[in-house]
């Protein structure tokens, strides 16, 4: 592996970044910022070609070969299909540099059971559960539960969306039964695991790791319900904020002390050194953080509003953590608040929409300009239009002194952005705000 000295100049890289999404474009927007690196995409979408060449190679052994011919110097992996299937285990047999966890390590996010198993053999606070391909263990562990309502999680991954939050015992039953029928999530649901339900508010912390050091990245609040008031189902997060002032200096010592500290020192022991993004979804109940799960790279919307907030330079962070040498790296941050809010289409996350072309204003307000930016998704290119193609189509993002400030510049943006059956949730970081 050819390992580049780093120097404050920071040398011209070329860099290959994986996936499609809003994560992936935030990624590469933040890079193409810095001016001095050639970005390169796979697969990419219709935006991502303004900021560097998208290429469709998805075999993961010729991806590797052709960063190999290209001189790709650093290989960011956005989501978590790759990282599963063992993507940077392959790069690295090339002795490629690439930032993202070994196909073991990904395993806390590919497998909940092995995510609550680790949670539980290194004593890292977690709820009550249990991980079965029973039907009949499942239901016992339901009838012994004192409280409403009962979580019902598929064992592998489901795109963010394979949790249920059961009001009843009978309908967490049906839950399991339909898991572990294949009739909810296929494979992914053919082991399952039931847990009690914790009350309090929900938190995505994200640590940049190198295996042994780790930077933590400013607290974010995610916005998974599609509706207003956090109603209708789950999504893969319809708009979110960061720094949270839901985190205090307390709670941060406590994530690192009883979360991340322990978590690393665990996959070392388990041989398999967490490298990457550690993403950990947290409920903190009585201002005790506690783990609902773990991730294995960047949240989708948090990434397109922490890449802004990184006054550092956001190549140096990725290299540093994909070399081990985090410990080298003062990582600075904005004093500003970000808030992304994510348009969807109209069918959003219940079916397919129509194609539709997307319009954008021309911005002329100085301070919008400045201070806010679109990342887009799920978008194509085609004879000179940009097309929105369905499911998250963009997120808009703001930046601002307070997180009212950011949170208007983004919504005011948002009314620059415009497609057939455009839809977002009016109340992005309404937690932060209602007091």
């Amino acid at each position: 592996m050819r390992v580049i000295t780093l120097t404050n100049k920071f040398k011209k890289m070329n860099i290959l970044i994986l996936g499609s999404g809003g994560r992936e474009y935030s990624i590469g927007l933040a890079l193409k910022n810095e001016k001095s690196h050639n970005l390169y995409f796979m697969p990419g979408n219709g935006a991502t070609s303004d900021l560097g060449k998208n290429i469709n190679i998805t075999d993961y052994e010729k991806l590797a070969i052709f960063a190999k011919e290209n001189s790709i110097d650093l290989t960011i992996v956005g989501p978590e299909g790759p990282l599963v299937d063992g993507v940077v285990d392959i790069f690295k047999k090339y002795e490629l540099t690439i930032f993202g966890p070994s196909r073991q390590a990904a395993q806390l996010e590919g497998s909940k059971a092995y995510m609550k198993n680790i949670l539980k053999k290194y004593n890292i606070p977690t709820a009550a559960f249990i991980e079965t391909s029973n039907k009949q263990d499942a239901y016992d562990f339901i009838d012994g539960m004192k409280n409403l309502p009962i979580v019902v999680k598929a064992d592998g991954l489901c795109g963010g969306k394979g949790v249920i939050i059961a009001q009843s015992k009978e309908e967490a039953k049906k839950t399991v039964d339909d898991m572990l029928n294949g009739e909810a999530f296929g494979e992914a649901g053919e082991k399952v695991i039931v847990e009690e339900f914790l009350d309090g508010y929900e938190l995505s912390v994200f640590a940049i790791c190198d295996g042994e050091n780790y930077k933590i990245l400013p607290a974010a609040q995610d916005h998974k319900r599609v509706g207003d008031g956090d109603t209708g189902p789950n999504t893969g997060g319809m708009g979110a904020y960061a720094p949270t002032p839901l985190v205090n200096d307390e709670i941060y010592k406590k994530l690192e002390d009883r979360v991340i500290k322990p978590t690393l020192k665990g996959m070392q022991e388990e041989n398999a050194p967490f490298e990457g993004v550690l993403f950990v979804g947290v409920m903190v109940v009585n201002g005790e953080p506690i783990v609902l799960e773990y991730n294995v790279r960047f949240g989708d919307p948090e990434c397109e509003i922490l890449m802004p907030l990184i006054e550092s330079k956001v190549s140096e962070l990725f290299y540093y953590g994909a070399t081990k040498q985090l410990d080298k790296l003062d990582i600075k941050f904005k004093n500003k608040f970000a808030v992304g809010v994510v348009m969807a289409s109209s069918n959003y996350p219940y079916s397919a929409s129509a194609p539709s072309i997307i319009s954008l204003s021309n911005i002329v307000d100085k301070e919008l300009l400045e201070n806010s930016h679109i990342s887009f998704a799920g978008v194509e290119e085609k004879d000179g239009n940009l097309i929105a193609t369905g499911g998250r189509v963009a997120v808009c993002v703001g930046l601002g002194d307070n997180i009212q400030e950011a949170r208007d510049r983004a919504y005011l943006l948002s009314s620059e952005i415009s497609f057939d059956g455009k839809k977002f949730r009016t109340d992005i970081a309404y937690q932060a705000l209602k007091n």
